[in-house]
């Protein structure tokens, strides 16, 4: 699938980078590696490189050797970017993860909080015990096409439909979320179908995951496929280049654009109380969300999916691949 995500004109620096990722991911203070362009005087320029990801640069004399980055890897060169702590949901690692009334959210009137029937990507959504994330869009069952599904969903996150795999088969979702003012059952709106479980690291274990990913199905009548202020998803954009431009409309900042800075990245992402989990080939964009934005479907300017938005630090955004949530939840978002 990998050649599938990444341009081909990258194979090979992504293969060099598979190859030594682990090693850069025990130094002091990385918090992520991927494929990107070198950054002078905070532009990007377009030499590429394989962009180390640091929550925060350190001057090398402070750093063991065993701690600075090479200058090249191979024939590959590389470059030290600054990003921060990336956590799950934005950079609110509490929000979304905690119970509903464990957690006070600051709201604002433009927030895409309210009820809506038919439901539809943009707007506030979450299992009943969390505060709120954000309904990305919603699709039906992987089957041959043309078919006649026989479920429907909502797609939004694990974090934001399961409780980070703390949740049942069958509870209730609800639109609003909980910290949006939902209440069941008043504003039941579907139940929670699968996830794709979160793998979490823990001691030498550090397995890969793709997706922060879940559905919960309802009633036909329910639910829109538009995305408010985007429209249908009409294809899939499966292997986005550094440097496209991308969009999102999320149930905290609204409706934003952001740029690709890097692909194929492994980031270990924090999801509180000392879980971080780390996951691999994803798209990270410019700041384009805060926390509640998690779930929303991000697409290019015509409407072509990219991916699932999950995380992000105070510089950038991380965003599940298309082609992953696709597959390890067996489901279609695209027409056809």
């Amino acid at each position: 699938m990998i050649e599938q995500t990444i341009p081909k004109e990258m194979l090979d620096m992504a293969a060099v980078q598979q190859e030594k990722e682990d090693d850069l991911l025990t130094m002091q203070n990385v918090v992520g590696v991927a494929l990107g362009s070198r950054v002078k005087k905070e532009q990007e320029t377009e030499e590429p490189v394989i962009s180390v990801l640091v929550n925060q640069k350190m001057a090398p004399d402070l750093l063991s050797e065993n701690d600075r980055v090479p200058k090249k890897i191979k024939n590959f060169a590389t470059d030290v970017v600054e990003v921060g702590d990336i956590f799950a949901g934005g950079e609110l690692p509490a929000t979304e993860v905690g119970e509903a009334d464990e957690i006070e959210e600051t709201v604002a009137p433009e927030l895409l909080r309210r009820r809506v029937r038919p439901a539809m990507g943009g707007y506030s959504v979450g299992h009943v015990r969390i505060t709120a994330g954000t309904l990305g869009t919603c699709c039906y069952d992987l089957t041959p096409f043309p078919s006649i599904p026989r479920r429907y969903y909502i797609l939004s996150n694990n974090h934001v439909l399961a409780r980070s795999n703390n949740a049942r088969i069958g509870d209730p979702i609800l639109q609003p979320g909980p910290a949006d003012g939902g209440r069941y059952p008043r504003d039941l709106i579907a139940r929670l179908s699968r996830f794709v479980p979160i793998r979490f690291i823990s001691g030498n274990s550090r397995p890969c995951n793709y997706v922060d990913a879940a559905v919960a199905e309802g009633n036909f009548e329910n639910l829109n496929r538009e995305i408010y202020w985007i429209g249908y998803v009409k294809r899939l954009y499966t292997a986005p280049k550094i440097g496209y431009i991308v969009q999102k409309t999320g149930r905290t900042t609204n409706f934003t654009t952001g740029r690709v800075t890097n692909i194929n990245g492994t980031v270990n992402v924090n999801y509180g109380g000392g879980r971080v989990a780390r996951f691999c080939r994803q798209i990270i964009t410019t700041d384009m969300s805060a926390g509640g934005d998690s779930g929303s479907l991000v697409t290019d300017r015509d409407e072509g999916a990219v991916g699932l938005l999950f995380a992000g630090s105070s510089t950038r955004t991380i965003v599940n691949n298309i082609l992953y949530v696709q597959v390890l939840l067996r489901i279609r978002v695209t027409e056809k």
